[in-house]
């Protein structure tokens, strides 16, 4: 029997209604490593701050579901979380998506520490983390889908991490309400490829995913 199971058996119960309204057909390994994930958390966030929020059913609701709300809508093979901090939306959409790559990356230290551990615990051979500040990461390759939730404006988004988007690639950016006034700021640049109303199961907030390109990008 898996640790969490006596201790969490509730919020298992949130997780697998949320994915099921969400329409997500998530299997039992998954779901495993999705609440071993969650036990985690709620352990390391009491020493290491990872996360304001401290109640796990609302961990559920705020980390969990409102990171995998975007995976119907889910594409790349090489993907990067800017900002993950705790490793959202990075490791809950690795854990349902085994075949893509997922490169985290935070500024944060002992947020890192943390997912070093999340990542050798729960078996995650398709995530890497990087310890840097994404203005200057430079990696050997870059990535089709660069991925932010709640990460600064849309400009700093698209201006900080613009030079690690491969040609025809395409910036994710998980707001909340439309964030009209940011969009415009970038309308030079970068078009709305996509703009995509969302529903945290439990969660009585708006929530978008939108999807940007450079101009001289087609996909």
């Amino acid at each position: 029997m898996s640790d969490w199971k006596k201790q969490f058996e509730s919020e298992h119960s949130l997780l697998l209604k949320g994915l099921k309204n969400i329409g997500l057909d998530v299997n039992e390994e998954q779901q495993d490593l999705l609440m071993r994930y969650l036990a985690m958390f709620v352990k390391w966030n009491k020493a290491y701050n990872l996360s304001a929020i401290r109640d796990p059913k609302a961990m559920v609701t705020l980390h969990l579901l409102d990171s995998l709300v975007v995976a119907p809508h889910f594409k790349g093979s090489h993907v990067l979380d800017v900002g993950t901090g705790g490793g959202l939306p990075g490791i809950p959409l690795a854990i349902l998506f085994p075949q893509t790559r997922f490169t985290l990356l935070d500024s944060a230290g002992k947020k890192i520490r943390f997912l070093f551990q999340v990542i050798n615990e729960l078996g995650l051979k398709n995530v890497e983390v990087q310890n840097v500040r994404v203005e200057a990461f430079e990696p050997p390759v870059k990535f089709d889908v660069i991925i932010s939730r709640a990460f600064a404006s849309v400009q700093d988004f698209v201006s900080c991490s613009g030079h690690l988007l491969t040609e025809g690639g395409a910036f994710w950016a998980m707001k909340g309400q439309k964030p009209v006034d940011e969009l415009s700021e970038i309308q030079k640049h970068y078009i709305v490829a996509n703009f995509t109303p969302l529903v945290v199961p439990g969660l009585d907030a708006e929530r978008c995913l939108i999807q940007l390109q450079p101009l001289n990008s087609e996909r």
